[in-house]
Formats: C-alpha cells, sequence, structure tokens
C-alpha cells in the first residue's frame, strides 16, 4: 500500500479522491482503494515523514492535499527496489528460465 500512495504522488500534490483515481486508473481499474484504507495510510506516511499535507480551498469546501517529501522520494525508491526484488523471486519460481542439459 505505502508504494502505491507514493507512486501516485511523485508527480505532485493529490487530494484522497484523486489519489483512490489515480491508483485505479494506473491499475486499469484491478485496484480498487477505499477510504477507509488509504487515510489511515496516509497519516501513517505523514507522521514518518514520507508526506506532508495542506490544506486546499476549493471553493466552499476544504479538502487536504498530500504530497512527497524527500525522505518520502527516497522511500518510494526503496519501495521500487523492494518490489523488483520480490517480483524477480517470484517470477524466478513460477517460470523459471530454461536449463541446459549436458549431452549425454
Amino acid at each position: 500500500m505505502d508504494g502505491l500512495l507514493l507512486a501516485v504522488l511523485e508527480q505532485g500534490p493529490l487530494h484522497g479522491y484523486a489519489i483512490i483515481a489515480a491508483v485505479q486508473q494506473r491499475s486499469g481499474g484491478a485496484l480498487d482503494l477505499r477510504t477507509g484504507t488509504i487515510y489511515p495510510a496516509l497519516n501513517r506516511l505523514e507522521r514518518l515523514g514520507l508526506l506532508r499535507s495542506s490544506w486546499e480551498s476549493v471553493g466552499e469546501r476544504r479538502r487536504r492535499c498530500y504530497e512527497l517529501t524527500d525522505a518520502g522520494r527516497a522511500g518510494l525508491a526503496g519501495e521500487r527496489a523492494a518490489w523488483r526484488e520480490f517480483t524477480a523471486a517470484i517470477g524466478s519460481v513460477l517460470d523459471p528460465a530454461p536449463t541446459t542439459r549436458p549431452a549425454t
């Protein structure tokens, strides 16, 4: 979850609903996050210093926008590296490279 949230915020600040929409759009509709899932995660990432937030007014409504900090950019790089390592390990089990057998 952390990597997903950090990745969609890489391009710039977004409010909660826009984060949900970005994850859904970038996943081709496969991932449908709920507000009850992302807001606790956003708050935790902010407490960890990976995100910062600010209030934005839209008409008479206010909404909280989140953006990456420098630590968040470093955290995203770590999430991506861990994901690549994980998928490589799983891929090597599910789809092993053919081995050459010695001629007999």
